[in-house]
């Protein structure tokens, strides 16, 4: 399952935010963007529940995360 996830940081974090997710596996990409939201992740996992679990567990801990927006790519 793929998804696009919108990240708002909190001011000044965006570059370190952005080295810090794409250290993590399941990132395929993240870049920092100018205005909202900070950085657009593309994310892959194994399912529904994996998605879920990767986003609480592991982007939103990421610190200097504010908040999270996730939209799932659904492939045709």
């Amino acid at each position: 399952m793929k998804a696009y996830v919108f990240v708002t940081v909190e001011p000044g974090k965006s570059t370190d935010v952005v080295g810090r997710l794409r250290a993590i596996e399941g990132v395929r990409s993240a870049e920092t963007c100018w205005g909202l939201p900070d950085i657009i992740a593309l994310v892959e996992t194994g399912d529904l529940k994996a998605l879920q679990d990767f986003v609480l567990n592991k982007i939103q801990k990421v610190a200097g995360v504010k908040q999270t927006d996730t939209h799932i790519i659904w492939e045709a």
